[in-house]
């Protein structure tokens, strides 16, 4: 309801610092009004009906704002059918009515109705609502303008605080710098922006140099090539990195002779673009150190605006106002602290990654023969992993994994096989059956005997010369030396079978039953005590009917996994990355729980570990760098992983989707193996 208490007219005339108002009434009702203007602090004007029932319609429907608060005097009924036929009375205007009488004025919910003033109350009561209504109208307008500025603050307030939080949850600096330009541009509204970092190195005696890390233009296309500048007062974004002033430019073209920094003109005259508006804003970290600068150019009225000539710059591009300079020191704070924060992540992160690098070269220096595979198993296993993200239909349609998913994939990968440093190295090393000095002690042991051999043989020669005829001791002899070939040929037939048996192969079965006659093949050494030609012990090894490894060195191996699980577990991951010890566990593990360590079945193997164990199969089966066996070709081994994928083995759908995306091409593989 408009305020009916009474006014202090006197009091309001002799106030200099009123209000504006623009007030027009009927000039039906200027002859009633003219003798009381004098007791009204404001200059009212008379106009037709018609004119001012036009004004409020084109401010009401265009959508026209006036300068001043406008009160607009009328017949009530003229009123009454004027706002039957409007929507909405903007905050700035206000309507004064002219009713017949007191009697007749009715309750009025509408806060656009200022004040009514009967027809025939005396003139002092039509002054006291005339005034009334005015400040009505300007208390109207200035709630309004409050409440649109409080609105615009808030807005403001969580666009800021939106700023914010995407700044910190950035943690890749190039596009955190990307980001800072984009926030304030837009914000802003800016057609350009431009972002420069200063590079100090504490360890060279060369100054500081500004980084020109980043350009966005709404106007131009192409990319912009970075570049490094003196920091110096002579350029705009040098003298605030020296300063750390705002700078606050209307015209760039346009600088006084007094200030001491000039605007480089070189990239206007290149590309035919005007510069004009800029807002040059320091970031400052919490040490209150200028770490760069932010350049923003050419402030619009419509965002969506080209600048395109000369004519739309000089029309189209504002000044930037305290509040933008206020709005870009806030943002410009926020990200000098989110950058030292995206440095030092980066910082952290390549130390980590230098520690995983040091990690896998520690198990390629304890076996070298594996060298490259850790590699090679992580970039097999993050292809498949983006080739997964591209399947929009099937039983992996909704698997997608993240940035920092791929990161925990890759440092996975990389340490699957860091437990081998804690297996003993003889056995990680081991090529074939036989140790390299076991096979020596059986290769002496083999001369010992021939050696026995041919001294019984002597032995007896001499005997035969010394007790029986010198003929029949000749013929003796020939006898005796037929003998001993026949025995060290058999001899040289035992060892061959030893160094084939030896092999990390199938076993033959010839070599096996041979094998087998030399546990119980004993002969004499010369001081009368029984030399076997194999040990039982180099009889079981030797037996190994495929690969290189005993029951226990093949235990000892696969112990492996428990030691890298047991190594990354020691590891103080980051929330990202706390899965990398549970995906590296299983990557031996079978679909059908014939794996190892744990023996476990599919639904306790994430995919990301169903992954690698593809990977590292096809990696082992193609790898040319190993002694104990020879690589396969790519298509053959694909059939052997095929074959595990039909025994239940191996996840069928991710075999499916290396194949297709072809995945394995992203390593060197066995080409030429059979």
């Amino acid at each position: 309801m408009p305020l009916r208490d009474n006014v202090g007219v006197k009091k309001l005339k002799s106030d200099k610092n009123l209000p504006s108002v623009d007030i027009r009434i009927d000039q039906t009702f200027k002859r009633s009004l003219q003798p009381l203007l004098g007791d009204v602090p404001w200059d009212v004007a008379f106009e037709p009906k018609g004119v001012l029932l036009e004004r409020v319609r084109q401010v009401a429907g265009a959508g026209e704002r006036p300068l001043v608060p406008l009160l607009v005097g009328l017949d009530y009924d003229d009123a009454m059918a004027l706002l039957a036929s409007l929507d909405k009375i903007p905050a700035e205007l206000s309507l004064l009515l002219f009713t017949p009488d007191a009697e007749t004025i009715p309750p009025v919910e509408r806060y656009e109705i200022a004040d009514f003033i009967p027809k025939r109350s005396p003139a002092k009561t039509k002054a006291i609502s005339l005034t009334r209504a005015a400040i009505h109208t300007t208390r109207r307008a200035e709630m309004n303008r409050l409440a649109t500025m409080s609105q615009a603050q808030g807005a403001h307030l969580r666009e800021l605080n939106e700023i914010g939080a995407a700044l910190s949850s950035e943690r890749n600096l190039d596009r955190l710098l990307e980001l800072i330009v984009t926030k304030l541009r837009g914000m802003l509204s800016c057609d350009a922006g431009s972002l420069y970092l200063i590079e100090r190195n504490e360890n060279s005696p060369e100054p500081a140099t500004l980084f020109f890390k980043v350009a966005q233009n709404d106007t131009l296309e192409g990319e912009f090539k970075a570049f490094r500048m003196p920091i110096n007062r002579q350029s705009i974004s040098g003298y605030v990195a020296l300063t750390g002033n705002i700078l606050q430019i209307p015209d760039v073209y346009e600088l006084g002779s007094d200030v001491e920094y000039q605007f480089n003109k070189a990239f206007d005259q290149s590309t035919g673009y005007r510069s004009k508006s800029q807002l040059v804003v320091p970031m400052i970290n919490h040490k209150d150190e200028i770490i760069g600068v932010v350049q923003l150019i050419n402030k619009k009225k419509d965002a969506s605006t080209k600048l395109k000539d000369h004519g739309v710059v000089a029309e189209q591009v504002i000044d930037f106002t305290d509040e933008d300079r206020e709005m870009a020191s806030s943002v410009a704070s926020q990200a000098a602290v989110a950058i030292e924060n995206a440095e030092l992540y980066e910082s952290i992160q390549r130390q980590f990654e230098s520690f995983i690098t040091a990690s896998v070269s520690a198990i390629e220096q304890r076996d070298p023969t594996t060298a490259g595979h850790s590699e090679r198993v992580a970039t097999l296993t993050v292809g498949l992993a983006t080739a997964v993200n591209m399947e929009f239909s099937g039983p992996l349609e909704d698997v997608t994994f993240t940035r920092e998913q791929m990161q925990e994939i890759q440092y996975a990968a990389l340490l699957h096989d860091f437990g081998k440093i804690g297996v003993k190295e003889d056995v990680l090393i081991k090529a074939k059956k036989l140790y390299p000095f076991d096979l020596r002690h059986i290769e002496d042991r083999f001369r010992l005997i021939r050696k026995t051999m041919e001294l019984q043989t002597a032995r007896q020669v001499i005997d035969r010369f010394l007790n029986v005829s010198h003929d029949e001791a000749i013929r003796n002899m020939k006898i005796l030396h037929g003998e001993l070939e026949g025995e060290l040929r058999k001899l040289e037939t035992y060892l061959a079978m030893v160094r084939e048996a030896n092999e990390p192969k199938v076993l033959p079965e010839a070599a096996a039953g041979g094998l087998k006659e030399m546990i119980d093949m004993l002969v004499p050494d010369p001081d009368g005590h029984d030399i076997p030609f194999l040990t039982q012990e180099e009889y079981i090894n030797l037996s190994i009917p495929k690969g290189s490894l005993n029951d226990s060195e093949r235990l000892e191996i696969e112990s492996h996994v428990s030691h890298t699980y047991k190594f990354l577990q020691l590891i103080p991951w980051t929330k990202d990355l706390r899965g990398v010890a549970d995906i590296a566990y299983g990557h031996h593990e079978k679909l059908d729980g014939t794996g190892y360590p744990r023996g476990v079945k599919a639904e306790k193997i994430p995919v990301q570990t169903r992954m690698m164990t593809v990977s590292d199969i096809f990696d082992a089966l193609t790898a040319t760098d190993r002694p104990y066996k020879r690589a396969l070709s790519v298509e053959r081994a694909l059939d052997i992983l095929q074959m595990e994928v039909k025994e239940g083995k191996i996840d069928g759908e991710l075999f499916r989707i290396f194949c297709e995306a072809r995945v394995f091409e992203m390593v060197p593989a066995g080409q030429n193996g059979p």
